[in-house]
């Protein structure tokens, strides 16, 4: 014996104004006497309770993805805009650090530091040196541009300080 499959039962509207949206809205109202302002609310909303067929609700839904996805996509987009540039960020700022201890290094060896610093550090970097009579500091500055350029830049910047060889003192 097979079983015979019950049709869908059509699910109640939440809502008079989403029933009369859909032209399904009902006339009726509560009738009997009123027992109070709360009881005459539950037989308002009990009395105007439609019943709509699935099919129809699922008629309403249609292209609710597609509204969704075109508000979330942009703002999708711009965090992944950022993401990236924060990871180009911080991947400059390692290598200006590492072009100015480099630097700071030769220096403090009575090397050409800015040379030193210039073939590490990023390119379009700029390579400041600061000699004291015991130390000498050298800072790195470079430019990353946000969201692929079309905005205003950044600039991150790297120093270091090293004290100088006893053979390398003036």
């Amino acid at each position: 014996m097979t079983e015979r499959r019950q049709p869908a039962r059509p699910r109640p509207v939440a809502s008079a104004a989403r029933a009369s949206r859909l032209g399904l809205a009902d006339e009726r109202r509560p009738s009997g006497p009123s027992k109070g302002s709360a009881d005459r609310g539950a037989r308002a909303r009990r009395a105007l309770r439609v019943v709509v067929p699935p099919s129809l609700l699922r008629a309403c839904d249609r292209g609710s993805f597609t509204a969704e996805m075109a508000a979330g996509l942009p703002a999708l987009m711009l965090l992944l805009f950022f993401g990236l540039t924060a990871v180009t960020a911080m991947t400059t700022k390692g290598r200006c650090v590492d072009a100015a201890r480099e630097g700071a290094l030769s220096a403090a060896r009575g090397g050409p530091s800015a040379d030193e610093a210039s073939r590490i550090a990023p390119d379009g970097a700029e390579v400041g040196l600061v000699s004291g009579p015991d130390t000498v500091t050298v800072t790195v500055r470079a430019r990353v541009a946000l969201l692929g350029g079309h905005v205003p830049v950044i600039t991150v910047e790297g120093s270091a300080t090293a004290a100088r060889e006893p053979e390398a003192l003036p």
